[in-house]
Order: structure tokens, then C-alpha cells, then sequence
């Protein structure tokens, strides 16, 4: 186990990250998708210039750039990026968000003030166990907190922070990426890869202490639009078929005890209706597909298209479109061709004393995506749970942890060199 004896400031940062309202929003058409994420992004600029990154920026597409400049004379150290998301969960309000930090947790359950009904259960959350003594930050129960992704942004910040007041710490060079809109799926859909110039990433966006995440589901959308027959509702008897029933229709034609979120776990997929739209004559469901191979989601694919085939045979006059559009694949299938890429996570985790644990994500990164666009990418705990919810808590302990591990992580590549 290697001392670092870092001064941190992770804490401090997340506090201020956490106050700025950076909520993305899937119906907006722009890049970003909401101006106020470019908030964060500017302090996260201002902040990195004070610390003696130059060339940090943010581009006309929200993106930020920065570099860690190589304190090695070794000539084949990889270039890595260290990669978080700014924006939040466009679920639950993001603003006005008033953080508490319940010092030494003594594993009871954390009655949220703001809100009392807001509980966050001992029971109803594992990782609370390992946390006795701790430091656990909350909200007061009326917003989400925003430890996804601030909790991964605030890491990267504090690591640059120390590897730059420490060059005498041997590491490669160092490119930073903070980005928008990742919880709405766009979160690298302008990155400019050969900008960023990265060989290996990491995306700081994980969960429970000391886990490295190395695959993750494959993800597609499916859009069902529903052409129904619509007439006047005084004389619609035998003509009229509504489209919003029929919608209806084809939800309740799901399974009630399998293929959904709330009744699938582990490597189980899922088919997920996320929202309907419409009127008599014209129907929308959107759909989110879910499994770890592709064969699993082209099942499940098939068998939505077959359902809703089975509910239109009840409806002659109307008809429907099937849309599928791909959101990710799962990053195992890139990050097998590059074991070292986990093989030096784990030795960095193990560094800071914590025990690693490789997991699956039942969802998706930033790193999903880039793996598919040249930059392999796992993703590392950042010390966040209960996501997307009042409920959500992060600890302080946990946070500096994965500093210690993004530190680390620059050693190593480093070491392992020519």
C-alpha cells in the first residue's frame, strides 16, 4: 500500500459543484442541451487555469479539455484521460440543492431534514455497513444530490490539483474531459477524439468503494408509432380506433413478472416503456432495450415487435412503425482486447487499500460509447449511491479514496513503461 498523504479538497469541491444547477434536458434540441451546464463548465476552466493548466477550455459544444503535462522522461507512456459528466438527472430537481455532511456516521438511518419523509434506510442500503464512522454527505431531501457525476468531477479535480503541486510524482501525459448531457445519452456525441488525443480512459462515474466497472449492458431505443383511426366520438361506433388505446393496449400486453426493470436484476435484461405521447389518430411509446449481448437485445427487440404485432391484429384499420435506434454496446468486448486497461485499475485500487471488486453496470458511462470511438474506457467507483433520488448520499472517505486510485493509476501506467 503506497502513502500519498494528500491534502484533499475533493470535499470542499463537490460542495460548491453540487450548489450549481447543471440538469440536462432530453427534449432540447441544442448542444448542450441546456445552457446552464456551461456554469460548471466555466468554473471547472477557471479553476484549472488557477491551478497552472493553461490550455484548459471550453469549447462551443461544452466540452473540457485540459492537460496534466508528463513528468516522465520515458517515451511510451500512454496518454491518458480521466473522463465525468457535469450534467445531472433530468428525473429529479437539481436545483437549489442544499448539501449536509453527517460526520461520523454512527449506521442509523439519516432522517432528511428538508423533507422527513425523505429516509435514507440502513437496511435498505448495503453500503451504508462499511461506513460506520464516516463522513456522508446528503441533500436535505427536497432535490437529488448530484454525486452523478459531481462526485467523479470533484475527483478529477482534486487528482489534477495534487499531481500538479507534486511533479515530482512520475507520470505520463494527462487529458482531462468533463462532458454535458451524458444522463440523456449525448454525452460524447461531439467530442473531438483526435483534440482529446487519449490512448486509455477512465471514466470516474461508479458507485461503491473500491469497484471497477468493466462491462456494462448494450442499450438501443425503440420508437412505436401507432397509426389508429379517429371520427367524430358522436358517431365513432364501429370506424373509431384510438390510438392512445391502442398504445395502452400494447403495454398492458407486457409481461408482469419479467422483462422490466423493477422485477429484473444481475445480467437479467429488460424492456422498458419510458414514455407515450398522442392523441385518438396518433400514438408514441419510447421504449428503452436493455441486455448484456447483443443477441439478448435483438430478442427482445423481436419480441416487442411481435406483441405489438398480436395487438394490432385486434385493430384491422390500423397500423404501426417500429424504429430502433442504437444507443451503446457493452465496453467488455473492447476492454478484453486491452487486459492491462483493468489489470492496472485493479493494482491501483489495491494501492490505496481497498479491496477491488469487478462489476457489471446495469446501465451505461460515457465510457460505453467512447470504447467504440478509439478511446478504451472502464469506469471507477466514485463513492455515489441511491442515484437520481432524494435519497442519494455520497461518502467523503469513499471520494478521496478514488483520488488516491486516480493518482495511482498516473504511477502505474508510468511504471509499467519503457
Amino acid at each position: 500500500m503506497s502513502n500519498l498523504n494528500i491534502n484533499h479538497t475533493v470535499t470542499d469541491r463537490f460542495l460548491r459543484y453540487v450548489k450549481i444547477d447543471t440538469q440536462s434536458d432530453p427534449d432540447s434540441n441544442t448542444q448542450p442541451s441546456t445552457e446552464k451546464q456551461l456554469d460548471l463548465m466555466q468554473i471547472l476552466v477557471d479553476e484549472l487555469h488557477q491551478m497552472g493548466i493553461d490550455d484548459a477550455e471550453l469549447d462551443e459544444f461544452g466540452y473540457v479539455y485540459a492537460t496534466v503535462p508528463a513528468t516522465s522522461d520515458k517515451e511510451n507512456v500512454p496518454v491518458l484521460c480521466f473522463c465525468s459528466h457535469v450534467d445531472t438527472s433530468p428525473d429529479v430537481t437539481g436545483k437549489n440543492v442544499n448539501p449536509i455532511i453527517h460526520k461520523n456516521y454512527d449506521c442509523k438511518d439519516i432522517i432528511l431534514p428538508g423533507d422527513t419523509s425523505q429516509i435514507i434506510r440502513f437496511e435498505d442500503h448495503p453500503a451504508l455497513k462499511i461506513q460506520s464512522g464516516n463522513d456522508i454527505i446528503t441533500t436535505d431531501g427536497k432535490t437529488l444530490l448530484g454525486a452523478d457525476d459531481k462526485a467523479g468531477v470533484a475527483e478529477i479535480m482534486d487528482a489534477v490539483n495534487y499531481l500538479v503541486s507534486h511533479p515530482e510524482i512520475k507520470h505520463g501525459k494527462i487529458r482531462i474531459l468533463f462532458t454535458p448531457d451524458e444522463e440523456i445519452g449525448r454525452g460524447v456525441n461531439k467530442v473531438n477524439m483526435k483534440k482529446l488525443g487519449a490512448q486509455i480512459g477512465y471514466t470516474m462515474d461508479g458507485s461503491d468503494l473500491g469497484s471497477i466497472e468493466n462491462e456494462t449492458f448494450c442499450a438501443d431505443g425503440v420508437n412505436i408509432i401507432i397509426h389508429g383511426v379517429n371520427f367524430h366520438p358522436g358517431w365513432a361506433k364501429g370506424k373509431m380506433q384510438n390510438a392512445i388505446k391502442i398504445a395502452c393496449d400494447i403495454i398492458e400486453a407486457l409481461p408482469k413478472d419479467t422483462l422490466s426493470p423493477e422485477t429484473t436484476e444481475d445480467r437479467e435484461g429488460f424492456i422498458h416503456p419510458i414514455k407515450i405521447t398522442g392523441g385518438n389518430e396518433t400514438a408514441e411509446i419510447k421504449f428503452i432495450i436493455r441486455d448484456f449481448t447483443v443477441e439478448g437485445l435483438n430478442e427482445k427487440e423481436d419480441y416487442l415487435q411481435a406483441l405489438c404485432q398480436k395487438v394490432m391484429k385486434n385493430y384491422n384499420k390500423s397500423s404501426f412503425k417500429f424504429e430502433v435506434q442504437e444507443q451503446y454496446r457493452n465496453f467488455k468486448f473492447i476492454l478484453d482486447k486491452n487486459p492491462a486497461i483493468i489489470d492496472n485499475a485493479i493494482e491501483a485500487v489495491n494501492r490505496t487499500g481497498v479491496v477491488p471488486e469487478l462489476g457489471s453496470i446495469r446501465g451505461g458511462t460515457d465510457g460505453s460509447r467512447l470504447s467504440y470511438i478509439g478511446l478504451p474506457c472502464p469506469n471507477i467507483f466514485t463513492g455515489g449511491h441511491a442515484y437520481h433520488s432524494k435519497l442519494e448520499w455520497v461518502s467523503v472517505q469513499d471520494m478521496q479514496k478514488a483520488v488516491e486510485t486516480i493518482v495511482h493509476l498516473c504511477m502505474i501506467w508510468e511504471e509499467k513503461s519503457n
